[in-house]
């Protein structure tokens, strides 16, 4: 049931993309020529006006075909309009992506009572270095190693991606920061419900949600995602993780069954669920979005390059330049594309 659901899923991310950049052409009345939910044969077709909707055999995946071989004279063609307008097409559907994924959000924290703040509530029992020279009671913790903390959420990640049991804190104490420089804080045994568990032994206040609380907490949320992401790229960057680390749609079903399986209950399986869902939707919409070859973004940047060249050179360029740029960017993508399934099946068949 939730592999369905996980494709189910994975499907209203991409159609959601494609529709975005479906619903900008339409608006800017750029003829696109199919729009399609799924990639292979097709399963149904309609013939609307002046485009053909179909839906295909395989959900990894859709498109939105406008008019771009045409003559730049054809004033529908997508190559025909001023550069603003092709931008806002090609951006269209990241957009949409971010759009869905605060939607969902949103519906998500709807749901909560409370969230849990940055401020320290309390101490357990036996906590090292507490005190003006340590971690006191009222503290709010502004940011660890640099990275802002905006809810105990962000508490266990930043630990973790710092890596060391010593970091540097910036907390707010009485309206002032105050920075703990190489500050030790680690898992320690603490008794907890009647029994010793490992836990840094800090005690979060808690917010009630009101309207505007849960306002607050669905942006944070949906930054945190980009933020996430931003923590992905620099670890490759960096060479903590790999190309293998890449996910593609295989695995992210397979994640989202996993997270289902996992999960209690039902409704809590959906919500977290939704909730990856969501991330994986901020995930498509920026890496789209980023100066990729083949990607929207690198699509957006060639527009840019185009412009700044036809100013210097005082002529236009051949549009077949760019398509030449962009039909071989596409086969290298396509080809990462594959390695990136396979990945997914290895991993999977070995795990």
């Amino acid at each position: 049931m939730y592999i369905v659901i996980a494709i189910i899923a994975f499907g209203f991310l991409i159609a959601v993309h494609e529709l975005g950049h479906f619903t900008a052409a339409k608006l800017l009345k750029v003829r696109v020529i199919e729009f399609a939910i799924g990639m292979g044969p097709k399963l149904l077709k309609k013939q609307g006006k002046n485009t053909l909707y179909t839906l295909r055999m395989f959900p990894f995946g859709g498109f939105c075909a406008m008019d771009e071989d045409s003559a730049p004279e054809d004033e529908s063609s997508f190559t025909a309009q001023r550069r603003w307008k092709r931008v806002i097409i090609l951006a269209a559907g990241g957009i949409a992506n971010l759009l869905a994924a605060f939607i969902i959000v949103v519906i998500l924290v709807s749901q909560m009572s409370y969230f849990a703040s940055a401020t320290l509530v309390d101490l357990a029992e036996g906590f090292p270095d507490n005190g003006e020279q340590g971690l006191m009671i009222g503290d709010t913790i502004h940011s660890i190693n640099g990275e802002r903390i905006y809810y105990m959420d962000d508490f266990p990640l930043l630990m973790q991606l710092a890596n060391s049991s010593s970091v540097n804190i910036v907390v707010i104490r009485e309206g002032e920061k105050v920075t703990l420089t190489d500050y030790t804080l680690e898992r320690r045994e603490y008794m907890t419900d009647g029994e010793m568990r490992l836990r840094y032994g800090l005690h979060f206040s808690m917010i009630d949600a009101t309207f505007t609380e849960s306002a607050k907490y669905s942006c944070y949320m949906t930054y945190n995602f980009i933020r996430l992401i931003r923590f992905s790229i620099a670890q490759l960057v960096s060479g903590a993780a790999g190309v293998r680390d890449f996910a593609g749609p295989v695995a992210i079903v397979d994640t989202m069954n996993s997270i289902g399986r996992e999960a209690p209950t039902i409704g809590s399986a959906i919500a977290s669920i939704a909730n990856f869902t969501a991330l994986i939707g901020v995930n498509i919409a920026l890496i789209n979005l980023l100066p990729i070859p083949a990607m929207d973004g690198g699509r957006i940047l060639f527009l840019f390059i185009t412009w700044i060249i036809e100013k210097m050179m005082k002529r236009n360029l051949d549009p077949k330049y760019e398509g030449y740029i962009h039909t071989t960017a596409l086969v290298l993508l396509m080809g990462f594309m594959v390695f990136v399934l396979i990945n997914d099946v290895l991993r999977i068949v070995s795990s």
